[in-house]
């Protein structure tokens, strides 16, 4: 079997191969293919794999080319991780919002928002490849916006898939917390991307959240970075990323006071590459454990072997809503648990969502469905109006502000705005 990693030069990638070489009997591949434009990263990212694939005694074989169709030509899944404008793009969607008042992150409000302008059609281009030269291939998008990428990709007629790893995160630290086997634990996960909250935690099928929640409840608070008498009061727990909604004002105060995540991750970015170039290096680095992507592999290897294996096992994975969610349109992309079969990925049903979530799901899909239309079709007003309708932002001065600012910012990543 050949996967085809685009974006394969990402000092993500070890996490991945250690991944593959680990779990090889639930998914036996005989070549990864990683994709990246940048020759010199590619060359130390694909010499990297091939010392662990053969410290682990793996049989695969590392293609490294900076050609998509090359890559993807085969492949019976495409995994999308990459990153349009590097660490200097992400540093803008970081730092330029906090200069209006707003959170700076990558994913969530204006920065997120700008990622989108400058991923999707990137996006798009190479599951058209894909399409051409793998045309029964999965393609397993982790690029972010995650919900918004996949949206993209399904509404192009794309076999495609959002792929993260909160949930997948969560499972594994809810199951160190309680000394029990991983697969023991299943979640309430629901939400979109980036936006979601465990509303149950099933061992063995019997909900132990409320538990968790008196006995550990300090930690998971801790984890999150959220008030433990918050979570208690709520009988859930949020993903890390409601903190920008929950504590807005506090995090743009902490945010300015500190150097960018982008700035962080650039600097142990030059650390990994260095480790990635030392021949003696044959397994994954512990620095590794502090890029980001934990569990990421266990995720990727889990969905693509259930999508070649038809298990029929269950997964949470960002797809089409369908009705799932009855207060959002059908096309609306949702981040749920999902039987996983060759033919792809099918919501289980979800108990009624209570407003308080409900609400801000659906203000986030209304800005979502706007952002997909600029990313699309590109224009300062449709930048504006998607600003607009985010619930972090929400003046019509301030949208309009940001998005010229977003706008002069990304230029020469969006073909529309002119040099």
């Amino acid at each position: 079997m050949k996967i085809a990693v685009v974006g394969g030069g990402s000092t993500y990638t070890p996490e991945l191969i250690d991944g593959f070489a680990r779990l090889r009997d639930e998914l036996p591949l005989t070549e990864i293919a990683l994709v990246d434009p940048d020759a010199r990263r590619l060359e130390l990212v694909a010499g990297m794999a091939r010392r662990m694939l053969a410290h682990a005694g793996h049989p695969g074989r590392i293609l490294a080319t900076a050609s998509v169709e090359e890559g993807v030509a085969g492949a019976q899944a495409v995994l999308l991780q990459l990153r349009v404008g590097g660490q200097a793009a992400r540093n803008v969607d970081e730092t330029l919002p906090l200069e209006c008042g707003c959170v700076g992150q990558e994913t969530t409000g204006a920065g997120g928002l700008a990622k989108a302008l400058r991923t999707v059609p990137v996006v798009l281009d190479i599951a058209e490849k894909v399409r051409e030269h793998a045309p029964g291939a999965w393609i397993v998008d982790f690029t972010n916006p995650v919900g918004i990428v996949t949206r993209a990709l399904l509404e192009a007629g794309h076999r495609a898939i959002g792929l993260c790893n909160v949930a997948i995160g969560f499972q594994r630290r809810f199951a160190a917390r309680l000394g029990v086997a991983p697969e023991r634990i299943s979640l309430g996960h629901v939400g979109l991307n980036h936006l979601t909250w465990e509303r149950a935690v099933h061992l063995d099928g019997e909900d132990v959240l409320p538990a968790l929640l008196e006995s550990h409840g300090q930690e998971i608070a801790d984890d999150i970075g959220l008030p433990v008498g918050l979570i208690r009061r709520l009988g859930v727990v949020p993903s890390y990323y409601l903190r920008y909604f929950y504590e807005h004002d506090l995090v743009v105060e902490e945010q300015k006071s500190k150097p960018s995540r982008a700035a962080e991750v650039a600097a142990m970015e030059d650390e990994l590459l260095k480790l990635y170039a030392d021949p003696s290096t044959t397994t994954k680095p512990e620095l590794l454990g502090r890029r980001g992507g934990a569990f990421y592999s266990e995720a990727a290897v889990a969905l693509i072997a259930s999508l070649a294996g038809d298990r029929g096992d269950t997964q949470v994975v960002n797809l089409r809503n369908d009705g799932t969610l009855p207060f959002l349109a059908d096309d609306a992309v949702i981040e749920v648990p999902a039987r996983i079969t060759a033919g792809g990925a099918v919501p289980l049903a979800v108990p009624a969502v209570e407003p308080l979530y409900a609400g801000l799901i659906a203000h986030v899909t209304a800005y979502e469905t706007l952002a997909l239309e600029a990313a699309l079709h590109g224009g300062e007003e449709r930048v504006a109006d998607a600003l607009l309708a985010h619930p972090l932002i929400g003046q019509a001065s301030l949208a309009g502000d940001l998005a010229r600012r977003l706008i002069d910012a990304n230029r020469r990543h969006l073909p529309w705005a002119g040099a």
